[in-house]
């Protein structure tokens, strides 16, 4: 007589979602509604940065299971997930947007995923904006010069699907089959715990962008992958907290102080990661020539939102 031998069932992997706030607070209640509608028993951690909304009183009110870190001052979103970091006990942690808004089987399809692929070390779903479109920041290459050069003098729209020139957005990757990219955007960024401890955290120079670019990079440097998986997706309202968007305009409440800040803010990001990863292994011509670039894009993007 044959006896069934029945398996116990994998225990579910606990997942630790990470959001840095700043003044967002009709939103960040939306995207934690959304939250504890996917999964109550979720560890949600949100980051104050000294926001003067009523955000710190609603997520006290209305949600007392989230963990609330208050920041004395606006600290940026790279200090904000490090210091949400320091709180987490899951197995997974996902990086959230107080704008995304993951779909209900997202986070427990992108966990199963991980332990199904020892190797991978970062993941992120399809981002899709409010009007359907694709957010292509979370299905980028790193911005190497040629890359930056291609795809600020257009030719990847010149030539689109092209290896040697859409390399921006991967635009000659299948986005509709699960493969590997470069980077994705910390506004949807599952991370596995032993990543961070073998590349770092967050790097803290970087204030607002740039910081997941940077992340991503140790990353792949030190021998993870990094997926993007468009069989689950999130809505992301891309751009509402910092105002500069034209895609959120009508819901923004970024002042005119911090639009003006998030445009200096992400040259800042740029020069940065160019001199923290690039500096060294092209000519200083190259360099010279990346430096001036980026000082004119930033100079035409404070007179744009000047206007």
């Amino acid at each position: 007589m044959e006896v069934a031998i029945i398996l116990p069932m994998p225990e579910k992997q606990k997942i630790s979602v990470i959001i840095t706030n700043f003044n967002t607070a009709p939103i960040l209640e939306k995207c934690l509604g959304n939250l504890i509608n996917i999964d109550p028993t979720l560890e949600v951690i949100v980051v104050d940065n000294a926001s003067t909304d009523g955000s710190v009183g609603m997520v006290e009110s209305k949600f007392p299971q989230v963990r609330l870190i208050r920041s004395r001052e606006n600290v940026g979103l790279a200090a904000g997930y490090n210091l949400g970091l320091n709180k987490a006990t899951g197995d997974l942690i996902l990086f959230l947007g107080s704008d995304a808004f993951p779909e209900k089987t997202a986070l427990d399809g992108l966990a199963e995923y991980f332990s199904q692929h020892p190797e991978v070390g970062v993941a992120t779903c399809k981002l899709v904006l409010r009007d359907g479109s694709l957010d292509k920041d979370a299905h980028r290459g790193f911005p190497t010069p040629w890359t930056a050069f291609t795809h600020f003098s257009h030719l990847d729209r010149i030539f689109k699907g092209s290896p040697l020139f859409d390399r921006y957005f991967l635009g000659f990757r299948d986005l509709g089959k699960p493969h590997e990219i470069d980077l994705c955007i910390s506004h949807f960024m599952m991370v596995r715990p032993s990543v961070l401890e073998s590349v770092g955290k967050f790097d803290e120079e970087f204030f607002v962008y740039g910081e997941d670019v940077d992340f991503c990079y140790r990353t792949k440097k030190g021998g993870w992958k990094i997926m993007y998986l468009p069989q689950w997706q999130a809505v992301h309202y891309k751009g509402v907290s910092v105002g500069v968007r034209r895609e959120t305009q009508d819901i923004s409440t970024a002042s005119a102080e911090t639009r003006k800040r998030m445009s200096q803010e992400s040259t800042r990001a740029m020069l940065t990661f160019y001199k923290k990863h690039y500096g060294r292994t092209y000519p200083k011509i190259i360099g010279s020539i990346i430096f001036l670039a980026i000082w004119l894009k930033g100079k035409w993007r404070q007179r744009r939102h000047k206007n």
